[in-house]
């Protein structure tokens, strides 16, 4: 993704632009978002909120709206008054993978979100627990895989969900046929690993970085372009082999049809909010970085996220009603 140039606050010129720009906000805004409390886009949100509201002089107050894979919080958010006091905090499964994977989804990213930002991208590392002692390499899991359908079981945070499919792309090339047990978070698809109810998954760096440091987990490999300094140990796919460079990205976004000087204004703001050394350092220790974007760059990549998931989703048949 590319990285903007840090810049600063822009007045908005024009008499027909300042009137509503200027006046904006004179009460607090609500960031809602399709995960429960505690998972990753929740703490990228609560550390986004304060200093984003600290900049606007107004609460921001994040809002959880959790179920049906982010749906029902990405239903809420399109149908929310186009006025600027509601953000939407998009993950990729929302924005590129749930619109491909879900017939009759209730909202459609592009008519019904105007894009503000990009966030960041959080890279997912794969990690096996106490059930299986004797792998301790990436190949040694793929060769245990190999073995004997379903012999290995991984867990994610719900059909369809980006680390399902993330390990769908990694093992259908292999022609290796694994047992996928979907929970209804990142913590307890984590927790169901460390308790050795199932094999392995592919979760976000920071959460795997945390139990592998506690010894809970073995961490494999990473799905990055580079290793990531939370787990430097810890060699890449690309390293071993592969070309899979997934996690899960989160971007900002307003109901469509928000006045665009108000656009304007959130994106200026949310880039200031990202410089934060506080929001800087709560992204660190999830394994990612501040990636801010113009709204147009954030709208051409989520349509090319969904064409590239859209494939995986028909390889592995993982549709939802």
């Amino acid at each position: 993704m590319h990285r903007l140039r840090r810049r600063g606050f822009l007045a908005i010129a024009g008499a027909s632009l300042a009137t509503p720009a200027l006046a904006y906000p004179e009460r607090p805004l609500r960031m809602v978002l399709g995960g429960p409390p505690g998972g990753l886009n929740d703490i990228v949100a609560r550390a986004l909120a304060q200093p984003l509201g600290t900049l606007f002089g107004q609460s921001v107050v994040v809002e959880n709206r959790p179920g049906a894979g982010a749906s029902i919080g990405a239903t809420f958010a399109a149908r929310a008054a186009p006025d600027g006091y509601t953000l939407w905090l998009g993950i990729v499964d929302t924005q590129a993978i749930l619109p491909t994977s879900m017939r009759n989804l209730a909202y459609d990213p592009d008519h019904d979100f105007a894009p503000i930002t990009f966030v960041c991208n959080a890279p997912f590392a794969i990690a096996v627990g106490p059930s299986k002692p004797g792998i301790d390499s990436f190949e040694a899991l793929m060769a245990a895989a190999a073995a004997k359908p379903e012999a290995i079981s991984f867990a994610s945070w719900g059909v369809a969900s980006t680390p399902h499919l993330a390990m769908q792309r990694i093992v259908l090339p292999r022609r290796i046929d694994m047992l996928h047990v979907p929970f209804s978070g990142a913590a307890p698809a984590l927790q169901a690993v460390v308790a050795g109810q199932v094999d392995c998954t592919a979760l976000p760096v920071g959460g795997i970085a945390q139990m592998a440091r506690a010894g809970k987990v073995r961490a494999l490999a990473v799905l990055a372009r580079q290793r990531v300094p939370l787990l430097p140990d810890v060699p890449t796919l690309l390293e071993l082999g592969g070309e899979l460079d997934s996690g899960i990205w989160l971007a900002l976004y307003a109901p469509a049809g928000t006045p665009q000087p108000i656009i304007e204004r959130l994106n200026r703001a949310a880039h200031e909010a990202m410089r934060s050394p506080e929001f800087i350092e709560v992204l660190r220790q999830q394994g990612a970085v501040p990636e801010p974007s113009t709204p147009e760059e954030l709208g051409a990549l989520g349509r090319r996220e969904r064409e590239s998931w859209a494939k995986v989703v028909r390889a592995t048949g993982a549709f939802l009603e």
